[in-house]
């Protein structure tokens, strides 16, 4: 029993592995699988920029391409050749294969490699393009004949005559609307149309017409070339290509506007973001100038230019953010422009940028306000406008001055108008009068005159004071409160008309500006004499 199980066993493992052995043969011995070859390029043959056949086989050390256009050569040269009629075209058998000849001349042959790549024998596809050769002659030969081109030379003056009338009766039909359009709204919107506003409206109108005839002149103007180009041979190339001129711009602006949907959505919805921030940091600075929110230590006129900072910020971070996503930003020419414009602005606007600082600056020092009479350098007049960059003054002969911050902070600015609502500004004026007139007495002149003076307070009274002890005289100031500094070049000539009077009233001669010995009589206008002619009593 054990033998036999034993020659069962070594039977059975003997079977197995020629089994295994076989199928290990079998398999060593199998073709691989077979690799796809890549299609070979192919190369057109062309005849007066048709295109004929393609080819993609070469031929006696002749690349596939260096062969199309041999071919296209030689096709050319037949058809310039009149004298090879079109039936000497035909196909037949050669020592290279199967031949496309035009009489004893040789054009181009057909291999087998060429009839296997197109599913196709020899024959057969030498019989196809010797009727694609003998059809492209022959209307070779057609538009190059002499009665051709007159008749499309003749179709082409015909055609931009056409064109000459169509473009003068659009625009005599465009102006016939514009001036229908115009008359109507002058009938019935008349008044309106007298605003400003209204006249934009209408001019919007017409600017709208004008758009839309520029494009109608545009399609006219394109299918015109692509007609009068497609009549003569040496110029039907172009035809083709006008209309992609045309459409390959509009298709990439298509596709590229499609590209930046997402990018274009983003920039929406921050400029939507940023435009009602600015709309709630400007109702919170408008709160603050009516002062119902009040901020310690911030003065509600600083509202306004603070808003106006507060608001090139944000557009700024704006900017920053969206800059990215803008279309055309990491485009080369975009940096360019980008880099090109930091640099002027750079380079041309240091004085600028020093006059806005200085702007602000004046802003936040409150040195003064709009409406305050003021005097810089040289300058008195009263603050019409204070911008970022320059202020405005109007002197007392209604001249307009405009001073460059900048300048302002580098100077002196006396305020006349800052303290007057409180106490009053103070005008003074000095008079020199003799030893021999009491003091008392000159004051009570002076103060007399300040008294009857319109625009000079009672209270705070007026007063005066002895400034100087000259050798033959003594200095009087006197000093009066008002509170229309505005008014102040007209207080000071009513002041000093009162002045003269009430001393020539009282036989008290002014000796200003000095004097060094008595007169005889005392220089002073008796009160009979203050209106003679051609003065009038008041």
């Amino acid at each position: 029993m054990i033998r036999i199980a034993a020659t069962i066993l070594v039977l059975f493992f003997s079977i197995e592995s020629d089994t295994v052995f076989a199928q290990t043969q079998t398999d060593s011995t199998q073709t691989p699988p077979a690799i796809s070859q890549p299609t070979p390029p192919e190369f057109p043959v062309f005849l007066d920029n048709r295109e004929l056949f393609r080819i993609r086989t070469g031929v006696l050390g002749y690349s596939a391409q260096t062969r199309a256009s041999e071919i296209s050569r030689r096709i050319e040269m037949l058809a310039n050749d009149y004298s090879v009629p079109l039936e000497a075209i035909t196909v037949g058998e050669g020592p290279m294969g199967t031949q496309i000849v035009a009489g004893d001349r040789f054009i181009f042959g057909v291999q087998d490699e060429d009839a296997g790549l197109s599913g196709k024998t020899r024959q057969e596809l030498g019989k196809e393009y010797s009727e694609i050769v003998r059809g492209a002659v022959k209307q070779y030969r057609i538009d190059y004949s002499k009665k051709r081109i007159v008749r499309a030379s003749a179709l082409a003056i015909l055609t931009t005559m056409i064109l000459v009338l169509f473009i003068r009766a659009l625009l005599r039909i465009h102006r016939r609307i514009i001036d229908r359009i115009q008359a109507r709204a002058a009938e019935r919107y008349g008044k309106i149309l007298e605003d400003s506003q209204g006249k934009r409206v209408l001019d919007s109108v017409v600017a709208v017409l004008n758009f839309f005839r520029l494009i109608l002149f545009g399609i006219v103007f394109v299918v015109y070339l692509q007609i009068v180009l497609g009549l003569l041979p040496w110029t039907r190339p172009f035809a083709g290509r006008i209309l992609g001129y045309v459409l390959v711009p509009l298709q990439s602006l298509a596709q590229g506007f499609v590209a930046q949907i997402p990018n274009l959505f983003f920039v929406a919805v921050l400029a939507i973001i940023v435009h009602y921030a600015l709309k709630i940091i400007h109702i919170i600075f408008n709160l603050i100038e009516v002062r119902r929110i009040t901020i310690r230590g911030f003065d509600p006129e600083w509202s306004k230019p603070t808003y106006n900072i507060v608001r090139i910020l944000v557009i700024a971070f704006a900017l920053v953010v969206a800059f990215p996503y803008l279309p055309g930003s990491d485009s080369p020419a975009f940096k360019g422009v980008s880099l090109f414009i930091g640099i002027l602005f750079s380079l041309g606007s240091s004085s600028s940028i020093a006059n806005i600082i200085a702007g602000l600056s004046l802003t936040y020092r409150r040195a003064f306000r709009n409406g305050d009479l003021i005097r810089i350098g040289d300058v008195t007049g009263v603050v019409v406008s204070t911008r970022l960059s320059v202020t405005q003054v109007r002197t007392a002969k209604n001249e307009l001055v405009t001073l460059p911050n900048s300048q302002i902070v580098n100077s002196n600015v006396v305020n006349y108008s800052s303290l007057s609502t409180q106490d009053g500004l103070i005008l003074h004026t000095s008079v020199t009068i003799g030893y021999d007139v009491p003091w008392r007495q000159v004051q009570a002149l002076l103060l007399m005159a300040a008294g009857i003076t319109p625009d000079i307070s009672k209270n705070p009274a007026p007063f005066v004071l002895q400034r100087e002890l000259q050798d033959f005289y003594i200095k009087y100031e006197l000093n009066a409160y008002t509170a229309e500094p505005t008014k102040m070049l007209k207080t000071y000539s009513a002041l000093h008309q009162n002045i003269q009077d009430a001393f020539n009233e009282f036989g008290v001669q002014i000796m200003s500006p000095n004097y060094e010995a008595d007169p005889g009589t005392p220089k002073v206008v008796p009160k009979e004499k203050w209106y003679e002619a051609p003065a009038k009593p008041e």
